[in-house]
């Protein structure tokens, strides 16, 4: 997947054309009756600059309107909120000493109006019959409905697959930190798996982008199948970048967003990220997770008193091993908040020994 199919920028474009706006209405109207097209969106003052000639309309925009007037052999030219219609059978006329890789006339000057002013242009192909995407240096063709919804669902099955295997790495590594028996690969585990079912989740955000309204069932399943994947990938990043290695949180998630997918599969790269000298033998180390993954799973604790735990405590044994009294004593946690920590350990406690051995 190129890299400009995560920026959320050109998710935004793809959802002007999605299925269910009167733009794609529009297009799927100009396809249908066998017609090129090519088509501006935004009337800037460099877009006028290059416009020779057509008919100035100012009248509204409609996905009928459109269809009517994009059977002209020029360019069409919207506003940039999609509300009117500057013009009509307009001749564009971008500097051609833009270099293109385009070889038919229409998707050339497409590609060089869309280098040349920053702005979504639309070329719609009237022999192959589909609709290509310009802006900035990107092009983009759109896919059917059909075909999207086939690569989303490929994509949900291997994500579905993604979860299942980290929800078993991650009990694993429950049962461990209790038992104070954790190594880094045993943490490096679940951050690669949580990190790969972001990624997957980067690409099918893509596909409903596209998808319009036709993308809500998977939706619905993506956002499932997603529940508390972050959460659990900042929990681990938070118990075991190492300690004074200078990395924060959000130093170690740039770290990690760089990795290629290739890098990602390379436990030693995501020990790097958590600041870790990336070694082999470092993967066996022993090492002691701060305590932020286990109590953010106990109910109605607050992020703050997380917060002031773990650096009351500095590990999670720590915690663990602290009596109700000198839970007490934390501030912010008072008598029944530290019989409910106490509570909601044993109970993770006794539920990681079942996910485990059962």
């Amino acid at each position: 997947m190129d890299d400009h199919l995560e920026d959320r920028e050109f998710q935004d474009v793809l959802r002007l054309i999605a299925p269910g706006t009167e733009l794609r209405t529009a297009l799927a109207r100009i396809i249908n009756s066998k017609h090129g097209s090519l088509i501006v969106v935004g009337d800037s003052d460099e877009v006028l600059a290059l416009v020779n000639g057509g008919v100035e309309l100012d009248s509204d925009f409609t996905a009928p309107m459109l269809f009517q007037v994009a059977k002209m052999d020029g360019a069409v030219v919207l506003d940039e909120s999609l509300s009117k219609i500057r013009f009509a059978n307009a001749h564009l006329v971008p500097d051609p000493s833009i270099s293109t890789k385009e070889a038919g006339p229409r998707h050339r000057t497409a590609e060089r109006v869309a280098k040349q002013t920053g702005r979504l242009v639309i070329a719609v192909s009237e022999r192959m019959e589909i609709v290509t995407i310009y802006k900035d240096d990107w092009s983009h063709v759109i896919l059917s409905v059909r075909v999207l919804i086939s690569k989303a669902s490929q994509a949900l099955q291997t994500l579905e697959k993604y979860k299942t295997r980290l929800d078993q790495v991650s009990a694993t590594l429950t049962a461990l930190e209790f038992e104070d028996m954790v190594s880094l690969h045993d943490a490096i585990n679940v951050l690669q798996r949580a990190e790969m079912m972001q990624r997957i989740y980067n690409e099918i955000e893509v596909y409903l982008a596209e998808l319009g309204t036709e993308g809500r069932l998977i939706q619905l399943q993506l956002e499932e199948l997603m529940s508390g994947v972050e959460r659990e990938r900042r929990n681990v990043i938070r118990d075991y970048r190492l300690e004074g290695g200078g990395k924060s949180l959000e130093a170690v998630e740039r770290s990690l967003a760089r990795l290629s997918d290739e890098e990602l599969l390379q436990l030693t790269s995501i020990a790097q990220a958590l600041g870790y000298s990336g070694a082999h033998d470092e993967l066996d180390r022993n090492v002691s997770p701060r305590g932020y993954r286990i109590l953010d799973r106990i109910p109605r604790l607050p992020a703050s008193v997380v917060e002031k735990l773990v650096k009351n405590f500095k590990t999670f044994r720590n915690i663990m091993m602290a009596s109700e009294k000198v839970l007490d004593d934390v501030e912010g946690v008072g008598r029944a908040r530290a019989r409910a920590i106490k509570e909601g350990l044993r109970h993770i406690a006794e539920s990681s020994v079942v996910e485990r051995y059962v």
